[in-house]
This record gives C-alpha cells, structure tokens and sequence, in this order.
C-alpha cells in the first residue's frame, strides 16, 4: 500500500511538473531538470507513470489553455498564440486546427465552452477540481450511461446464437429511426447502427475519424465484432462524459467537427439523443430477435441493469 501511494504521488509531482511549467519557455530538458532527473530517466518514468509524454501533455495543456482563452477572454488571437508559445499565428492555427478540429477564429465564433482534448489520464487545464468520480455514489449519468451499454451488449451476444441467414433476414416491420436513415432493413444493420452511434459520437469527442458506415465489410459486422466495437467506443465516450459529470458540465459545449460544416453541441444534450434513440432502436431489435425464436428476457427496463449490479 505504501508503495501505491508512492506511486501516485509521484506521478502527481512529475505532472505538476508540466502544469506549472506553461508560462515559461520549456525544452524537454528544462523539464527533466525541474524533474531532478535526467531526460531519458525523466521520460520513461513519465510515460510509463502518466501515459503521454512530457512534451506531448505540455503542447495539449497549451492548446486546451488557448481554448479556453477563446471561449472566455476578449484576448486577441495574436496574443492566444504567443501564450501557447507559437512563433506566428500561422503555427498556432494550424495546431489548433489539427486538435480541435476548427480554426482558432471559428472555435471562438462558435461558442464553445468545452476546453479538453481527449488524454486517457484525465489531466486536463483548469482541472483542479475534477474529482474523477472517485468515491461517488451511483447518479443517473450512471444508470442511464451504464444501463445503455448492458443491454447492447446482451442484444449482441444473444445475436451471436443467429446464422448470417437470420441476421440477413428482412425485418417484417421495418422502421425509419432518423429522417437521414433509411429504415433498418435486418437486425444486423439494427444492432450496427446502434454501435454506430456510439462510434460517431466517440470520435466527435475525442477528435477521432469517422467510423466505418453501411458499406463496412461483413467481418466487421459480425456479432463479436461489434462487441469489440462498442467496448473501444464505449472507453472514448464514457471517459469524456464522465469528465463532463464530475465537473457537472453538462451545459458546456463542444464542437463536432465531423459535422460539414462543424456544429457545437452541449454534452447533456448529445448524450440524451444517444440514449433516447438507442433505447428505441434496442426495442426494435428485441422484437427482431424474439420474431427470430430467440429468448430475450426482460424488456430494456434500466431496472434490471440494476438488478444485474446487484447480483454480481
């Protein structure tokens, strides 16, 4: 136990580190010195302990830092890019662009509050008060979050008792969930599309490509791959929203810049259409599967993901 928590404060200092280091020019060995350690031994320990390089965090903390100056200061551009230590406004834009998806100028048009890049170590600008979600009770961001991935991982284990003629079927009562749909046509385009919504969503969080659509190969649309799937979405999206719940951001907003041209959305709102149509879709395809002489117990009810908790 003694050793854990020598770990973790160490880590906690060699970020410390970087953070503190944002207002003064920097090299990789500046950081090693104020580190006490040498370059080599100072990145090692750090990536191994921190999951990103020091140069790495110091250039994202910069850039969520000119975000932030953005969205919440009347600073001139100019000015943002010198703070981030860019030599000309050229350099900055093109680091912004390539981060955030949209240039310096738009993202302050556009109005968005979120600040965060995605980094899988939850250390973020102006994060001082993020407690992580450590030693909190169950809330409905949980429930509802939670609830939504159980069920479609039950949907899509009980889907990998089918054979590809059943999962091919025509559904009897085709249904058009979006107006930019078409109806789903077989449950495996159903139970797809619902691990495509996670996807799409995930990579508009965390800058990442747009997925694969209908056109995908087959093996990517086997059950199990979809499992797969959903496991990597899930990490993206739960880990950017679980950001936004503890800080209760749940009005700021963020730019999806798979959109064309860009959008803003707040968080709240994205991740209320993504459970609210991916409930309707799972009822779909519970009736799909049921029509296929499938057992499917319960209903889709939050209640029995908790039951499920419960039990374990």
């Amino acid at each position: 136990m003694k050793w854990y928590f020598s770990c973790v404060d160490e880590a906690q200092r060699l970020s410390g580190v970087v953070l503190e280091s944002l207002d003064q020019e920097q090299d990789a060995n500046g950081l090693a010195r104020r580190a006490y350690r040498s370059r080599t031994q100072f990145y090692r320990v750090f990536r191994a302990m921190i999951e990103e390089t020091p140069v790495a965090m110091r250039r994202r903390l910069l850039l969520e830092r000119a975000a932030w100056q953005l969205s919440r200061t009347q600073l001139p551009v100019t000015e943002i890019s010198l703070n981030a230590n860019y030599g000309s406004l050229e350099a900055f834009t093109r680091a912004f662009r390539k981060a955030f998806g949209v240039s310096p100028s738009l993202y302050r048009r556009m109005g968005v509050t979120y600040t965060h890049l995605h980094a899988t170590n939850g250390i973020h600008h102006h994060s001082g008060n993020d407690t992580k979600g450590a030693d909190r009770f169950m809330d409905l961001f949980d429930i509802f979050s939670g609830q939504e991935s159980w069920h479609t991982r039950r949907l899509l284990e009980l889907a990998k008792t089918l054979n590809d003629e059943q999962m091919d079927r025509p559904l009897e009562n085709q249904v058009k969930v979006f107006p930019w749909d078409g109806p789903d046509q077989t449950l495996r385009q159903m139970l797809d599309r619902l691990v495509l919504t996670k996807e799409v969503w995930a990579a508009a969080l965390t800058g990442g490509s747009m997925p694969l659509m209908d056109n995908a190969p087959p093996a990517h649309r086997a059950p199990s791959a979809m499992l797969a799937r959903l496991d990597r979405a899930d990490a993206n999206f739960h880990g950017v929203l679980t950001d936004v719940r503890n800080r209760g951001g749940w009005e700021d907003t963020f730019v999806d810049a798979l959109c064309e041209p860009p959008e803003t959305f707040t968080f709240g709102g994205m991740f209320a259409h993504v459970i609210t149509f991916n409930a309707h879709r799972r009822m779909l395809a519970m009736d799909a599967l049921r029509r296929l002489g499938v057992n499917v117990e319960g209903f889709g009810c939050p209640s029995e993901y908790l039951a499920s908790l419960a039990s374990v």
